[in-house]
């Protein structure tokens, strides 16, 4: 018998901006960005996912598509180039509506040309450790997925956790969905899991293109609508599909659970076909530092380290500790503890308490608001710099420019700026000159004077900037030519 063959296509959410992970996680920088478990950062590991999976039911595997917010776009291209993936399409968000526009968005593009793969629906900042046993759930759901359900991978719990949706299979149906139930008490989770018919609700869907714009233009005509005309209004820029924003603004605010699944089920009167595909592959949502904790290596006392830096525990049992780079953190006596320390910011916890963080990142934002915000290290097109030191009328940063990357043409009314090459060469313009700085070599660039500065070589660019002067704000950037397209911004 001949199998039917179909072309997939992973559709990676990334728009989130969450500070759970605080004070790792900012809202310039969330989770689904950051190295967390010493292998490359969330994202990359999403989209690695479908690596060497085989399957005589897909013909080809396309090349990803990442939803994500427009503040994070420059860093998901670099992480993505990183990893070697070519041809993504980013679409670019310009508000945040929820899921079910996301994914939209993203099935309307992927069945640009006339095309109709199926989608594999995963959020960027979730955990899966066993991928062989993942490859083997979607191997199951594509199959369902190929005759027009809607398929939903559910987490066999492992405790009856509050902190999940749960989704009820109809009992001896192979694995038709019953209903999605919100997360639920703790007498109500021990019914749930005592039963064996419910699952954690995991995020992750399999459905064709054109199954899920069907059923989304039927049940949720305005989101429909509102993405197809953001989508044709898009401004096309280099890989980016920056939506557009009137449009899409007027979507409504919506899940994928509440805009559609919640029509599925034995009771449903819309014809909507859904199964749940129950799957033990070691996945976390990776929601707060307890679980960074419980899905890391640990050494004989229920230790993990983390991070770049160095950590040191001596008679501590069961704690986590994450150090920055070129940082120690050195955890002595203590028990069920998260230590978190990122040069600009640290996080002490005990274990369990860390559902209030919210109410501490509230307490933040009202004092110190730029540290909800950026990390100390902030990220740009071009690299990124570290703000070493400031103090009145002086500040101190270093820079990395990736190779072949520019800034903008700028110059500044209120500070002047002195650069010191401690690595590579770099290609200066100042004024009406260009030329070149290597190691140890240094320039001035007085106040008022047009400057840019580009990495020509294969290596990363290092030096040092002293900034002097009566205002030293990020504001006082003055772009007058951004390769990134920039100008009259300060981003």
């Amino acid at each position: 018998m001949l199998k039917k063959t179909v072309n997939l296509c992973a559709v990676v959410l990334s728009g989130g901006s969450g500070t759970r992970l605080w004070p790792l996680s900012r809202e310039k920088y969330p989770k689904q960005l950051l190295n967390l478990f010493g292998e490359g950062t969330m994202l990359q590991n999403t989209i690695l996912r479908l690596n060497d999976f085989d399957s005589e039911l897909v013909a080809r595997v396309r090349p990803p598509i990442v939803v994500s917010n427009s503040e994070y776009r420059f860093i998901i291209a670099e992480q993505l180039k990183e990893v070697e993936i070519k041809g993504a399409d980013l679409i670019l968000e310009p508000v945040g509506r929820g899921t079910a526009p996301a994914l939209t968005a993203a099935a309307l593009q992927a069945t640009q040309g006339g095309n109709d793969p199926v989608l594999l629906v995963m959020p960027a900042d979730h955990l899966i450790q066993d991928v062989t046993a993942f490859h083997d759930a979607l191997e199951e759901g594509l199959s369902r997925a190929i005759d027009g359900s809607i398929v939903c991978f559910g987490i066999v719990p492992k405790s009856p956790d509050t902190g999940y949706g749960y989704i009820k299979v109809i009992a001896e149906s192979d694995g038709l969905l019953d209903a999605f139930v919100e997360k639920p008490d703790h007498k109500t989770a021990n019914e749930y899991v005592a039963s064996g018919d419910y699952v954690w609700n995991s995020g992750l869907f399999v459905v064709k293109a054109s199954v899920w714009l069907n059923t989304i233009e039927r049940l949720n005509p305005a989101i429909f609508d509102a993405c197809s005309q953001a989508l044709e209004k898009a401004d096309i820029d280099e890989d980016f599909i920056r939506l557009d924003e009137a449009s899409f603004a007027s979507s409504p605010d919506d899940t994928i659970d509440y805009a559609v699944m919640e029509y599925a089920g034995k009771d449903n009167k819309h014809g909507l076909v859904s199964h749940v595909v129950s799957m033990d592959v070691g996945w976390s949502d990776v929601g707060a530092w307890d679980a960074v904790w419980e899905a890391s290596p640990k050494d004989a006392h229920g230790n993990a380290a983390r991070g770049k830096g160095s950590v040191i525990f001596e008679g501590s049992k069961n704690c986590l500790a994450h150090a920055a780079k070129r940082r120690l953190v050195t955890v002595l006596g203590l028990e069920d503890v998260i230590v978190v320390d990122t040069m600009d910011a640290v996080l002490v916890a005990r274990k369990g308490s860390l559902p209030d963080i919210k109410n501490a990142i509230t307490k933040v934002k009202a004092e110190h608001v730029h540290l909800t915000k950026h990390w100390r290290e902030v990220f740009r097109p071009w690299g990124s710099y570290d703000s070493i030191e400031s103090g009145d009328n002086f500040q101190v940063k270093r820079i990395v420019v990736n190779p072949g990357q520019i800034l903008s043409l700028q110059l500044h009314h209120h500070r002047a700026e002195h650069w010191i090459v401690v690595k590579g060469t770099g290609r200066i313009t100042k004024g009406d000159e260009t030329f070149l700085l290597s190691e140890n070599e240094s320039t001035y660039i007085p106040i008022g004077v047009t400057h840019r500065l580009e990495n020509p070589g294969k290596f990363p660019l290092e030096l040092i900037e002293v900034q002097s002067g009566s205002y030293l704000g990020e504001d006082d950037i003055v772009r007058l030519e951004d390769v990134y397209g920039r100008s009259g911004t300060n981003c």
